[in-house]
């Protein structure tokens, strides 16, 4: 019996959803499948029942899981103070951000963290939010710059920062490119380069939605992980692609960042910018980074 077993356990009875448990523990569902009944199969008795409409806790599952939360309650705290007492022997403090965070935030934030705090020296990661969050929770990372995911970890806590401004990265030799603004529509019959839905669903999402709430179907060109490569794409004349305008940072060549004209509606809103930590932990250097960063937030909303 391992704690993953146990974690994946409890995910899933309380959500009664393999699904929903999966995304709430960053892994696929056929994982945590395999990760319940490798756990049933060491304890000789059926945990869950589950049909194509329903998951359900079995007399025995309802026993176990009193005992599985207060085994996992006790790891997590013996966890949390082991790596509390080390983090008071050190002065790293290790931030993970997403890409446009790290081009944008980052580089605006640090100055005034290390003039406040010179001594606390600064390990940054650059990854996207399925890859930080899990870091966090294992001890990887003290803090992190991410998309605020659909489910959250209750044993992480995150505060809401502020949404991105969304622009349109073009050719500088396309037409578009001598506009001063661009709207979804302008955008009807152009080729797009999306990032991947999958590690990048917000971003996904943005494009995606933007199109359908004006009427209109993604002519998706060409799909693409990093933001990077979706900016050296455009500079090839592959398509064009709707990024944060912190991205716009990147200074690749070839390539006209232009403002994009966004009409009232959820759409708007996908770029949610939030920061996330290890809840009821004390750390002192990830609190400084925090006050830091709250104070300079609306200097830094008016930035993104």
């Amino acid at each position: 019996m391992e704690l993953r077993q146990l974690r994946c356990f409890i995910a899933v009875a309380d959500t009664l959803h393999f699904g929903r448990a999966a995304q709430k523990l960053s892994m696929l569902p056929a994982s945590l499948g395999r990760h319940i009944k490798l756990l049933e199969d060491n304890l000789g008795s059926r945990l869950l029942t589950r049909t194509t409409r329903s998951v359900v806790l079995t007399p025995s599952g309802n026993e176990f899981l009193t005992a599985a939360r207060d085994i996992v309650e006790r790891a997590d705290r013996l966890e949390a103070s082991f790596r509390e007492s080390q983090r008071n022997k050190t002065s790293v403090l290790r931030i993970g951000a997403i890409d446009s965070a790290a081009v944008g935030l980052i580089p605006q934030i640090l100055p005034h963290f290390r003039d406040a705090h010179p001594d606390i020296d600064i390990q940054l990661l650059e990854q996207k939010t399925i890859r930080l969050l899990p870091r966090l929770l294992t001890g990887r990372l003290d803090v992190a710059i991410v998309r605020p995911p659909e489910i959250v970890d209750q044993r992480l806590m995150l505060n809401s920062l502020f949404h991105e401004t969304a622009v349109v990265a073009v050719p500088s030799s396309h037409p578009l490119a001598s506009r001063a603004t661009l709207t979804v529509e302008d955008m009807a019959d152009e080729p797009l380069i999306v990032p991947d839905k999958g590690s990048r669903p917000h971003s996904h999402d943005l494009t995606i939605k933007l199109f359908l709430e004006a009427g209109l179907s993604a002519r998706v060109a060409q799909i693409a992980e990093e933001k990077q490569t979706i900016v050296n794409l455009v500079s090839t004349g592959v398509g064009i692609a709707i990024v944060p305008r912190w991205i716009s940072r990147l200074a690749v060549g070839g390539v006209t960042f232009v403002s994009l004209d966004l009409p009232s509606g959820s759409a708007r809103n996908r770029l949610a910018l939030s920061v996330a930590w290890v809840r009821d932990t004390r750390d002192p250097a990830r609190d400084a980074f925090l006050d830091v960063l709250h104070q300079k937030t609306e200097q830094l909303a008016q930035s993104a």
